[in-house]
């Protein structure tokens, strides 16, 4: 069964210099949480383009996950997603939409995933959720705080939903 995540972060700097963030794959391992140890494997850096591979690995509670994301569409400064080629959902498809408003671009993250095995997955599928909230919610407190630094408290901040 697919389920969707949802959330935005709005931020008062133009839409090419956050789409240069994001376009950084290195990037991706400060906006993850630390207890994740999320580590890049394919060499860097990394020279992000529509189907561009990358490896890495994540931790949860210790134990070893092992990822292969393709990017799937590479539109700067607009949008890019990633999908799941190999790793621990069903599907995962993260879409990266960035959008002008004013006084800022909007940031907006969607992921469309699925847990294996389902619908024996349905078990953990809320603690699966509650992990994802938490770790958007860590990924938009980061990335407000390292391209605003100081002036992380001028973004805006959606919470993390599910349908």
């Amino acid at each position: 069964m697919e389920s969707i995540l949802s959330t935005s972060i709005t931020v008062p700097l133009g839409r090419a210099e956050v789409f240069d963030f994001f376009a950084n794959a290195e990037n991706l391992g400060r906006v993850t949480p630390p207890e994740l140890s999320f580590r890049i494997d394919s060499p860097t850096p990394v020279p992000m383009a529509e189907g561009t591979l990358i490896d890495y690995t994540i931790r949860l509670h210790g134990v070893p996950m092992r990822w292969r994301t393709r990017i799937a569409a590479w539109e700067p400064p607009d949008v890019f997603v990633d999908e799941q080629l190999k790793g621990p959902y069903a599907q995962w498809v993260h879409t990266h939409r960035l959008t002008e408003v004013p006084g800022g671009v909007r940031i907006d993250d969607t992921v469309r995933y699925a847990l294996p095995l389902w619908p024996l997955s349905a078990v953990v599928h809320p603690l699966v959720r509650r992990q994802l909230r938490r770790i958007f919610t860590f990924r938009q407190e980061t990335v407000a705080s390292l391209l605003l630094g100081a002036r992380a408290h001028l973004a805006t901040i959606a919470p993390v939903r599910f349908s």
